[in-house]
């Protein structure tokens, strides 16, 4: 919708589906194609065989053999975004195939261009995004099942077998978990704006319920991925060219732009969910954390960081629950403060085995030898980096301390 098309009074404020949100889904993109129209079947063949191009180290050869193909007969989002998580998957397998020793400087102008046209048309950046590796990148084995993740399966995949599965599935879960915390976000707002309590708290509890089940999603890591393959095999393959060693020059993208561009890596600070909990709470996190988080919500989609923008705008929670002088309100916001401080603390846990502690054993020599370009010779340009670029544990824990300073004291 239009803001400027005089309509905007009778729409309700932060409504779900003006944001390309879902009652169901949440961020998640609703019922994801899994196939392209037959013009870009060229893509879609080399995307299913992933896996196996990158390990016998023939990918970059056929991507030189692939035909220049348009975007611009793709029609509708679904077609988009599929085309988009094809195009990201292959970009990434192609840079990293050899390793980080073994880069390139230039992403060939069949794969650049129509990765350019498709990024422009959804407002993403051409690299692989949180918006393709988990939301758009799932479907269900059996049609009429559960969203759990034994019906659960990717649609294009990377080296890393299981764990890759498991890391992108566990990752939707968490978002999945989300989705009533997104609906209590409007509850919670509208009740703000109709001075009406006990539909706030009851959006409080409900958001705090959420981020709970959030943390439960996300101990389900430990189940499905194996920390030794997820840090010597898969996240070679999340990682960007910006505030790399491993691609201090960025990329040039032929055909494009004859500068090099660089673009961050995969983050799950480019998950829209926490920004929108940060901004209905009024967290407030450093200068530095505030300037990356940022960053990172460029490689959302723009309808998304749009919704988080209007949270943003709207009557602060804070001052409204402190002004109130309810203590029912006061502890039912405190909760949802602790709740995010208690996911975050538990997000530090993972990333300490899946990186720092994975790095170490890699270090000694230790890991299982995997199957990707990194098998042997385990990553270090991004040892103590996020895939995103950022000094991963001052961040991560700076972000959790201001969150714990969003409590609101007796």
């Amino acid at each position: 919708m239009d803001p400027g098309d005089g309509t905007e009074e009778t729409a309700p404020p932060l409504a779900l589906a003006r944001f390309q949100l879902s009652e169901e889904y949440g961020f998640l993109l609703p019922h994801p194609l899994t196939e392209l129209p037959a013009p870009y079947g060229p893509w879609m063949e080399i995307a299913h065989d992933l896996p196996r191009l990158i390990t016998s180290h023939r990918l970059r050869s056929h991507v030189h053999q692939m035909p220049q193909l348009s975007a611009r007969h793709l029609r509708g989002r679904e077609e988009l975004h599929l085309a988009h998580l094809v195009l990201s998957f292959i970009t990434m397998g192609y840079l990293w195939q050899e390793g980080e020793e073994g880069t390139v400087k230039v992403l060939p102008q069949n794969l650049a261009v129509p990765f350019w046209e498709v990024s422009q048309a959804l407002g993403l950046p051409p690299i692989l995004s949180h918006a393709d590796f988990v939301l758009a990148n799932w479907r269900r084995k059996n049609p009429n099942g559960p969203l759990e993740i034994e019906n659960l399966d990717t649609i294009i995949s990377l080296p890393g077998a299981e764990s890759l599965r498991g890391f992108i599935l566990v990752t939707l879960l968490v978002e999945k978990a989300a989705v009533p915390g997104i609906k209590a976000i409007v509850q919670a707002i509208r009740a703000i704006l109709q001075l009406d309590h006990e539909t706030l708290h009851e959006a409080l509890q409900e958001l705090a319920e959420a981020i709970g089940d959030m943390t439960k999603a996300l101990a389900r890591m430990h189940d499905f991925v194996d920390p030794a393959v997820f840090y010597t095999v898969i996240r070679i393959f999340l990682s960007g060219w910006k505030d790399n060693p491993a691609m201090p020059g960025g990329l040039v993208y032929e055909g494009v732009s004859d500068e090099p561009l660089a673009y961050s890596g995969g983050s799950a600070a480019q998950s829209t969910v926490l920004h929108a909990f940060d901004e209905l709470l009024g967290i407030r996190h450093s200068e530095e954390s505030t300037a990356f988080l940022h960053r990172m919500r460029h490689y959302m989609p723009p309808p998304h960081r749009a919704f988080v923008e209007e949270i943003h705008r709207a009557p602060s929670l804070r001052q409204h629950v402190l002004s109130s002088g309810d203590a029912r309100l006061r502890a039912a916001f405190n909760r949802c403060v602790s709740a995010l401080a208690d996911f975050r603390s538990y997000h530090i846990t993972i990333v300490t085995k899946y990186i720092a502690v994975a790095a170490a054993k890699a270090k000694a020599g230790r890991a299982e030898p995997g199957d990707g370009p990194a098998a042997g010779k385990p990553p270090s340009a991004l040892e103590a980096k996020g895939t995103g670029g950022s000094h991963i544990f001052s961040f991560l824990k700076s972000v959790r301390d201001t969150t714990r300073e969003g409590l609101i004291r007796a």
